[in-house]
């Protein structure tokens, strides 16, 4: 990646947007202010990630959002050759990474991987949460700590 570049995902790509029944909407809300935020359960106290309409341990419909530290650790990443969008051919490499978050039950979540696409990241590298904005949505990536 450049550093002259505005954005690590190039311009052209969709944009990512709430789901139409709002479940996802709070996520998103959240992300512009630059706040990662995850589902849990206000009966059991679970995280949860993504977002669904019944908690995934006790089944309880009773589900809130929570401000999370956005620290993480690398549970696993790839590095992408092939781009899954034409947006994406001048792209490539890039690297996808599956991030543990341990302040939320170790939930994972999937973003891109900041920095040199050629890097050779350890497994429980500690990353942290970074905000792209694109307009009225916010990208959440991560980059090493």
């Amino acid at each position: 990646m450049a550093d002259d570049r505005k954005y690590y995902l190039p311009e052209g790509l969709p944009t990512p947007r709430a789901q139409r029944n709002g479940l996802d909407r709070e996520y998103w809300e959240a992300a512009k202010r630059h706040e990662l935020v995850v589902q849990r359960c206000k009966g059991c106290g679970v995280f949860q990630w993504g977002p669904e309409p019944i908690c995934h341990k006790c089944h309880s419909f009773d589900l809130g959002w929570q401000q999370v530290s956005g620290r993480g650790r690398l549970f696993s990443w790839v590095r992408t050759w092939n781009p899954v969008h034409p947006a994406l051919r001048g792209a490539c490499p890039y690297i996808v990474a599956v991030v543990t978050l341990p302040d939320a039950d170790n939930i994972r979540m999937v973003g891109n991987l900041l920095g040199d696409p050629n890097q050779n990241p350890s497994f429980d590298a500690e990353v942290e949460a970074v905000f792209e904005d694109h307009g009225d949505v916010a990208l959440v990536q991560w980059k090493l700590r």
